[in-house]
């Protein structure tokens, strides 16, 4: 009977975090609100990683393990105190140049409950497959896709109920 391997190595962890940074950084920016904010987290991610490495099972793929990581580290900065105001402040500068329909799509996107905005931002700000989503959410395949499906659907919702 072979052992299964455990442990993350250096090398992995770091080749995950050069050949997915952008996107890591991407949907922790999404998920906190605020870019700066999504790249400290995500450095807050890979230090985490790399300090505990040893807790990689090796039964998913190393990456689906850091997503996993790095939209903890996003939701645990979001929710701590004050930070409300910092995103406030943020949003007020990129809305200077930021065209406005990306604006309304950003709003739409977060009135969505958690689970449907982190499946939305893991699929099209990462371009995660299903199983890669189910990986990092704890969730089963079918799950992300009536996930997925309910976060379509009231997006639809809401681009209907856009004045004209």
């Amino acid at each position: 009977m072979m052992a299964m391997k455990r442990g993350a190595t250096i090398d992995g962890l770091e080749a995950v975090y050069r050949l997915r940074f952008r996107e890591f950084c991407r949907v922790a920016a999404a998920i906190t609100g605020e870019e700066s904010s999504g790249a400290d987290a995500v450095h807050e991610a890979f230090v985490r990683a790399i300090s505990s490495r040893d807790s990689y099972r090796a039964d998913a793929p190393l990456e689906a393990w850091v997503w996993r990581i790095v939209t903890n580290a996003a939701l645990t900065r979001r929710a701590r105190p004050g930070f409300e105001d910092e995103a406030r402040q943020e949003a007020a500068v990129e809305s200077e140049s930021t065209p406005s329909d990306e604006l309304g799509l950003r709003a739409w996107v977060k009135e969505l409950p958690e689970r449907q905005r982190l499946a939305i931002f893991l699929r099209y700000f990462s371009d995660l497959d299903y199983r890669g989503i189910a990986l990092v959410l704890g969730v089963e395949v079918g799950t992300v896709s009536a996930t997925l499906s309910a976060a379509h659907a009231s997006l639809r919702k809401m681009l209907k109920e856009v004045p004209r």
